[in-house]
């Protein structure tokens, strides 16, 4: 069975192909500059790797041109379209609407347009790629896999925000949570990490990018995360604040002399590394740090003693915790942020291997001494598989 993964963004379009007969990637890429002038196609299949450059107009030609590229006699790893027997999409909001994975229909687009308020940037494009498909395949199977699904088993506790409650019931003002799949996907692999059921185990995972969130995962199931109604609250991001006083969005307003996009857009797009030090990538601001630049070291402490508290305090939530799991591209192959960021936690008996951690794998591993009470793992994600995995279970029941 033949499964291609597509993750619409707001100028990209990522995908793979799988078989599930085998669960193995047959190839993958990214389309970038979609809805401007030149875009840019990247595929890999195997070792080899191509690069094109053509107009990218829209999402329909975007589409187009990964199918036109999976079915190419040499790039491609299928001979005609109608091996392709689903198409898995990675959808960012569900809102309260969906806890679990969906096979698309009309209905469930009606749904899912429901909740493009809630997140304005990153469901349009998830939609338009969806609406791409069911004009060029009409019936090929398609399933929505939704990066809050996996978080709305919070309690109210966890979810809920200390406003009237009229404005939740209203207009469902709450914490929903994000990077759902990987999350969900770690946790798993961690368990059989730890040689425990799942439902037996206390987890924190940090998936840690240029976006990041913690969660707290108790018997398998998320108990809290750092993220909220929308990406913006938590960890000190790439180029998001974070956790901030609510107040301040107000004051940036009347002393900039800004409105509510002009603030989004600085807590958004202009705060976060970027804000601090000038960089958002981690891997510029760890060199600068390493020459001695004093606003790369203070936006990299900062960013380490967010996901301190974080991880101490889901210790606490759950009464003590299995493994601490760092995932994504700062959590799989940064040793500083790691080791800063699990610095003073030894009171929960953990302890990090320094020289294990000195790791850029692409494989899970244990990076705590033997002796440690807490395991410390670095576990690559792979939210593609488990979007391919949800499909698969779906269209099976067709």
């Amino acid at each position: 069975m033949k499964i291609l993964v597509i993750n619409c963004g707001s100028s990209s379009i990522k995908y793979k192909l799988y078989d599930m007969s085998s669960e193995t990637e047959l190839c993958s890429g990214m389309l970038e500059r979609v809805g401007t002038g030149e875009g840019i196609v990247n595929h890999k299949k195997g070792d080899d790797k191509y690069k094109d450059i053509m107009p990218l107009p829209d999402y329909e030609t975007g589409i187009k041109v990964i199918l036109d590229t999976i079915t190419d006699e040499k790039k491609g790893s299928i001979k005609d379209i109608s091996e392709l027997k689903a198409i898995g999409h990675r959808v960012v909001h569900g809102a309260e609407t969906f806890s679990g994975s969906k096979l698309i229909t009309d209905e469930i687009i009606s749904k899912m347009e429901e909740c493009v308020p809630l997140a304005p940037l990153h469901n349009p494009p998830n939609l338009a790629g969806i609406n791409a498909f069911k004009k060029i395949l009409p019936n090929t199977p398609q399933c929505g896999v939704f990066d809050t699904a996996f978080h709305q088993t919070m309690p109210k506790e966890s979810f809920l925000y200390a406003i009237p409650q009229e404005l939740y019931k209203k207009h469902s003002i709450r914490r929903y949570g994000f990077h759902g799949t990987s999350h969900f996907y770690v946790s798993r692999v961690a368990a059989k990490m730890l040689g425990k059921p799942i439902e037996e185990t206390k987890i924190v995972t940090c998936h840690l990018g240029n976006g990041s969130s913690v969660c707290a995962i108790s018997g398998g199931k998320s108990v809290d995360t750092s993220m909220g109604m929308t990406p913006l609250e938590g960890l000190v991001m790439g180029t998001r604040c974070g956790d901030l006083d609510p107040a301040v969005p107000f004051i940036i307003m009347e002393r900039e002399k800004t409105d509510q996009k002009g603030v989004d857009a600085i807590l958004n797009k202009k705060s976060g590394l970027l804000g601090i030090c000038g960089y958002n990538d981690s891997r510029d601001m760890e060199m600068k740090m390493d020459e001695g630049d004093e606003d790369a070291t203070l936006a990299h402490n900062m960013f380490c003693r967010r996901i301190k508290k974080y991880i101490a305090s889901y210790a606490a939530i759950m009464g003590g915790v299995d493994a601490v799991v760092f995932t994504a591209g700062i959590g799989e192959n940064s040793d500083y942020a790691r080791r800063d960021s699990l610095d003073c936690l030894e009171f929960m008996g953990l302890k990090l291997d320094l020289e294990k951690n000195r790791v850029r794998s692409k494989e899970a591993r244990d990076i705590s001494t033997p002796d440690s009470k807490v395991k410390v793992l670095v576990i690559p994600t792979n939210e593609e598989l488990v979007i391919a995995q949800d499909t698969k279970t779906i269209i099976s029941k067709l």
